[in-house]
């Protein structure tokens, strides 16, 4: 008896892999169809304006009373001992933290397009959170690079002096980058979207953010101003990205009241309950 020959052979890893990572595109592109996504939309601009307003309103006070102070009492630029937090201030590096998120959507997606069923289910879910906080740091981090060139802040001591009203607009120099903060923004947008996911991790994230932005103080890369800049921003730009996320249904839900809420995180123990539930109900 002959061999049925009417069993379609399953794709090759290579249409697999193409197949996983065509949809993980598509779904940051398709048309948002949350039902409550207005509700959300308008909750994001009522606290993204106040966060701004009340944000812009202490970073002039800041550049006004206490940038010109504080780069005088840090340590002259170059100290030996200063060693281990040149080391710290590189995890909240923009090229570092987006390499290793750029990385880790690239290993899903290699072990993904292996998988089958649940398995693949469960790592698209991952692949999910991953670009989130991938593209909650990357719209941050360029949308802080237009500003540095607009602004053209000085540096602490850029010129000789400790002036925190050296400006030069459109310079587009390293040394005439203060405003915002990279670090700053990077390391606040990666906070805000972490917790976002998983609120548990709220005190260790925000700690590690607030880390780095004194970092940036101790090695005078930095005024206090420019680093409350660069968290306005990240933090912006990290809920900016959790709306589009939620009004497309990936991994976050919103509430009748517009609050945009987590959807079950990939923990150990909790895989099943991503598997159900990748997109908002």
């Amino acid at each position: 008896m002959s061999a049925p020959t009417n069993i379609a052979a399953r794709p090759g890893y290579p249409a697999q892999l193409l197949a996983v990572s065509g949809r993980a595109l598509a779904q940051l592109v398709r048309t948002p169809s949350h039902s409550r996504r207005a509700e959300a939309a308008r909750k994001l601009a009522r606290h993204s304006l106040w966060l701004s307003a009340a944000g812009a309103a202490l970073v002039i006070v800041l550049m006004v009373l206490f940038d010109q102070t504080e780069i005088q009492l840090m340590p002259a630029r170059g100290t030996p001992s200063l060693w281990p937090i040149r080391i710290l201030t590189d995890f909240g590096k923009d090229e570092y933290v987006l390499s290793v998120l750029g990385l880790a959507l690239v290993v899903v997606a290699l072990i993904a397009a292996g998988r089958h069923g649940t398995n693949r289910t469960l790592l698209l879910g991952l692949g999910t959170r991953l670009q989130f906080l991938f593209l909650s740091v990357a719209l941050s981090v360029f949308v802080a690079e237009i500003l540095k060139y607009l602004i053209g802040r000085g540096r602490p001591f850029v010129g000789g002096k400790a002036n925190p009203f050296n400006f030069v607009p459109f310079e587009g120099t390293g040394a005439y980058a203060s405003l915002p903060s990279g670090h700053a923004v990077t390391a606040f947008a990666l906070a805000f979207a972490v917790s976002a996911l998983w609120p548990r991790l709220r005190v260790f994230m925000f700690t590690y953010a607030i880390v780095i932005l004194l970092t940036r103080l101790v090695l005078l890369a930095h005024h206090p101003s420019d680093v409350v800049a660069g968290a306005l921003v990240g933090m912006v730009g990290a809920m900016a990205v959790r709306y589009w996320f939620a009004a497309r249904r990936l991994a976050f839900a919103i509430r009748a009241d517009g609050t945009i809420v987590p959807l079950p995180g990939p923990f150990p123990g909790r895989f099943k309950r991503v598997a159900r539930g990748a997109s908002a109900p």
